[in-house]
């Protein structure tokens, strides 16, 4: 007990010194502190480097060029068996402007390099607030180490972002980085219902991905990245996940038992499948696991969306498409409230562990 208290009290003096994993680094820091520390098991990191010209270990990369003629039918063909082989693909001529992706990862560096006392009134622990920084979300204890990395994390319910909540650094940058998302979102919208065997507006209509929640990430160097992840191994508690990062690397997804590379594409964007598109799909899109190692000399951004229902629907329980239910395909998971396994997800965020697995049937 004595042990747990003391990991506890490591936990709120960093949480109250309001500066983050960046404080760290600025501080000098040369040994990471063990409330960051991974167990040495989860720090293996298995080779693919016998197996990276094969076939299955080709990271899909769909070109969206032509999605409006007659591509789509390829296209959509596409999404989909990267939906249910990998649970993720890059995309190129993707519609975001490349000026846009640029000027968001430069805002994203300079809001979190920004001198600590310009961002102490942002750091919070309480997740309703509409915009943030954080490091910590959600618990943190001796089987379940925090990320190095900090976060700033701003809502968007029903596509409404309110500007003035923002911090003024990277206010313009946002409203211009959401208007973009919001328009592939209904691109991606239409593809993903369409690859599901449905009709194109379906996952529109049923307002699943009314809601954008941004989180900006800031990964600084670390001084022993062997014994820290700036994200460990999880899924996202989300229909959908589109994500921005810079050309740094360090991004990998599990698959077929393998930890993945994703090598960075300047301009492209990154849309991965989260547990409720798993649930609703009734396991036919895949949600993906993924990490970020940590970077030994670098300091790494990125900007991911993640997408959720409108604010109607948070509360809404969603199930398996019952328009995809037949006798050989019977409903897997019970339905859940979006709100609800977010929360779940969250309180036990970042272990390894499935949340999907307590909603199976």
């Amino acid at each position: 007990m004595e042990v747990l208290d003391d990991w506890a009290k490591e936990v709120k003096a960093f949480e109250e010194t309001k500066a983050g994993v960046k404080g760290l680094v600025d501080s000098g820091v040369t040994k990471v502190p063990r409330i960051f520390v991974h167990p040495q098991a989860k720090l293996q990191k298995p080779s693919v480097s016998s197996v990276e010209s094969s076939v299955e270990f080709r990271v899909p990369l769909i070109d969206l060029h032509g999605v409006e003629g007659v591509q789509r039918k390829a296209i959509v063909e596409q999404i989909r068996q990267a939906c249910e082989q990998w649970g993720f693909f890059q995309m190129v001529s993707h519609g975001m402007d490349v000026d846009v992706i640029n000027a968001t990862l430069e805002a994203t560096r300079r809001l979190h390099e920004q001198p600590r006392e310009d961002k102490v009134r942002l750091f919070s622990d309480d997740s309703s607030q509409k915009v943030r920084l954080y490091t910590v979300n959600g618990s943190v204890h001796e089987s379940r180490p925090g990320p190095w990395r900090d976060a700033l994390a701003c809502a968007c319910l029903d596509d409404t972002l309110d500007s003035e909540e923002v911090p003024q650094i990277c206010r313009k940058e946002m409203e211009d980085y959401v208007q973009s998302i919001i328009k592939l979102r209904e691109t991606l919208s239409e593809l993903l219902s369409e690859a599901l065997g449905l009709s194109s507006d379906y996952l529109s209509r049923i307002e699943c991905m009314k809601s954008e929640f941004l989180t900006w990430l800031y990964y600084p160097a670390c001084p022993e990245p062997d014994l820290a992840f700036g994200a460990p191994q999880h899924s996202d508690p989300t229909f959908l996940t589109i994500l921005l990062q810079d050309t740094i690397g360090g991004l990998q997804f599990l698959h077929q038992d393998h930890w993945v590379d994703l090598p960075p594409i300047p301009g492209a964007l990154i849309a991965h499948i989260g547990d409720l598109m798993q649930i609703i799909s009734n396991d036919k899109f895949k949600s993906a696991d993924h990490r970020v190692l940590a970077q030994g000399d670098q300091t790494r951004v990125s900007a991911a969306c993640f997408l959720y229902p409108s604010a109607k629907n948070l509360l809404k329980p969603y199930g398996p498409i019952m328009e995809l239910m037949s006798d050989n395909n019977q409903p897997m998971y019970k339905e859940v409230a979006p709100l609800e396994y977010a929360l779940f997800h969250q309180s036990r965020a970042m272990d390894g562990t499935s949340t999907l697995s307590h909603y199976k049937l």
